[in-house]
């Protein structure tokens, strides 16, 4: 059984991560999708809520589970056996990145292998700061993330307003 293992930290999910995820489990036999608890960038959503709507999402999908992780993407594999770390690719920028993070991946656990899979092209736009950004000026997302998650924003964007959080907490 090969086992492979999507990391990131979906913040949120959108059309993007879905599709190189619901592609990735037709490769393999479990994909278990991880989301990270702790980058080093600014998060919208708390992992608890992260977790929930990657969970949701994918709730009809019987090859895929969905984990919260924290620490060395290579040690969880370890600790899941998972064999390969899958990862999406949008546009050229993102190779760059995608190749070192893989390399430096490669060094720590050379047993664990890295595959790439390149967005369809209608995603190609897609990242969660977008997604964000668009929802934070009250703009339609309708087409970029599934409704679940399109609502986890119009209610965290709600609250921040009543509470008068400045926009700067939508950045990464």
């Amino acid at each position: 059984m090969v086992r492979a293992l999507f990391p990131g930290t979906f913040d949120p999910i959108h059309y993007g991560h879905i599709d190189i995820a619901v592609r990735a489990a037709r490769l393999f036999d479990e994909l278990v999708i991880a989301v990270f608890d702790k980058p080093l960038k600014s998060l919208f959503f708390s992992p608890e809520e992260r977790i929930a709507l990657v969970k949701q999402t994918f709730q009809d999908h019987p090859k895929i589970r969905v984990i919260g992780y924290s620490g060395l993407t290579v040690n969880i594999c370890r600790q899941i056996k998972a064999q390969v770390i899958v990862r999406g690719l949008r546009v050229f920028s993102d190779f760059e990145f995608e190749f070192r993070m893989a390399l430096a991946n490669h060094r720590l656990a050379p047993d664990i292998e890295i595959v790439a899979l390149i967005t369809d092209e209608e995603h190609t736009f897609l990242s969660s700061s977008t997604v964000r950004e668009i929802a934070s000026l009250d703009g339609d997302v309708s087409s970029m993330v599934p409704p679940q998650v399109e609502k986890a924003l119009k209610l965290k964007l709600s609250a921040m307003s009543d509470r008068q959080i400045l926009p700067n907490a939508l950045r990464d």
